[in-house]
């Protein structure tokens, strides 16, 4: 070790003392991305400008992709000796652990069927079940009540306010693979400044709710066409604090559910049409974020995106301009959705009420509903006797 400039030890024999290890710091990750990065470069990889924690490569009838979390790393590609080539390329300067094929990777459990990948959370979820004691807890069939109306200042304030926003915390990250707790979870975040004791109830109802299926997760299908779909809604005036509705959406890669989404509206809209129609611009904005993932990808999308929607005067919204009287108080950045049916890079479709599929992100469902819809989504439990896949779901508890 050598002194810092500046610094005269007057012939004694120092040395310096590490208080903090540089992997904690701020610049530690971003010394490392440009590192990673530029060495990747070298290889012949581009970064994609959707995703930058993605990089492609395609030469002839090869196509490889890495996607870097960190310093974790997932490499996919059609030509299984490229892979080999990569990975010893990047053990020449850096220090590999291979862990061959993916099987867990960041609290994410993936499994191969024959009829797709599953994806699950298992393991994470019965972590959260143990740290909040309620392993032996009574399982329920919905994540929440339908009737139940939370309020900011109603009920009593928590002593120690850790407890919920840690828990909080935990159930956010399980959303990733669990869309049917997304709209009760994306509720009790709102509360995390002052959460109360009715906030922590709900919250310990979503425990119950996942102890009876800890397992369940999404199916990409291996056998679905690759056309972009999605279904857009909203509750109107849904926060009984605010009266700001709801958005949520679903959007399916053919039949795979591929992204989702559940969030309350910045501004107080004025009639359901409104709401709608931003909820139905947000719709858009993923849509078109996703066409350019794909296009990253290598996937070929030449037909327009099909975007369903209950409400057919937002429908004459987004596909006729001589509506500006009804609609000159919305922002212009909402009017996006013109914009791509205009350029057909989306189409829109009216969907009726009874076959709408995001209820599940922007209300609470009674159980029976609650089934129905996940299996329209191909949200199951590969651990299930009562699942479809029963003949198959054995390899996985291997």
């Amino acid at each position: 070790m050598q002194l810092p400039q500046g610094f005269h030890s007057k012939g004694e024999n120092l040395v310096c003392k590490l208080n903090k290890s540089l992997y904690g710091l701020k610049q530690a990750s971003r010394q490392w991305y440009s590192k990673f990065s530029t060495y990747i470069f070298k290889y012949g990889f581009k970064q994609s400008k959707s995703d930058y924690s993605l990089f492609t490569k395609k030469f002839n009838q090869t196509f490889i992709a890495l996607l870097v979390y960190v310093d974790d790393i997932l490499i996919a590609s059609n030509d299984v000796q490229e892979v080999e080539d990569l990975k010893s390329y990047l053990n020449h300067d850096f220090k590999l652990n291979d862990l061959g094929n993916l099987k867990y990777f960041l609290g994410l459990e993936v499994a191969r069927l024959e009829k797709g990948i599953s994806l699950c959370q298992r393991k994470y979820a019965l972590g959260v079940l143990k740290d909040a004691g309620m392993t032996s807890c009574k399982p329920s069939k919905v994540p929440m009540e339908q009737n139940l109306k939370l309020r900011k200042y109603r009920g009593d304030l928590l002593p120690d306010l850790g407890v919920y926003r840690r828990l909080v915390g935990r159930l956010l990250y399980l959303t990733i693979t669990r869309p049917d707790i997304t709209n009760p979870v994306h509720k009790l975040s709102q509360f995390m400044a002052k959460p109360r004791k009715p906030h922590l109830d709900a919250a310990y109802k979503i425990l119950q709710y996942i102890k009876g299926c800890p397992s369940q997760g999404i199916l990409l299908s291996s056998k679905s066409d690759l056309h972009l779909k999605a279904y857009t809604d909203a509750d109107w005036a849904s926060c009984v604090d605010t009266k700001r509705s709801t958005t949520g959406f679903c959007v399916f890669l053919g039949d795979s559910l591929v992204s989702w989404k559940s969030k309350k509206q910045s501004i107080v809209s004025r009639s359901s049409t409104e709401a709608e129609y931003r909820a139905m611009a947000l719709t858009v904005c993923e849509m078109t974020w996703l066409l350019a993932l794909l296009k990253d990808l290598e996937v070929h999308h030449p037909q327009p995106g099909m975007l369903f929607c209950d409400n057919q005067a937002s429908i004459y919204i987004g596909e006729n301009p001589v509506f500006h009287e009804r609609t000159k108080y919305i922002e212009v950045e909402f009017h996006l959705v013109r914009d791509k049916v205009k350029e057909k890079v989306i189409r829109l479709f009216f969907s009726p009420t009874h076959t709408q599929l995001v209820d599940l992100f922007t209300k609470a469902l009674s159980s029976q509903r609650l089934r129905s819809l996940l299996s329209k989504m191909s949200i199951l439990n590969i651990h299930s006797t009562e699942s479809h896949l029963e003949g198959e779901y054995q390899i996985v508890k291997d």
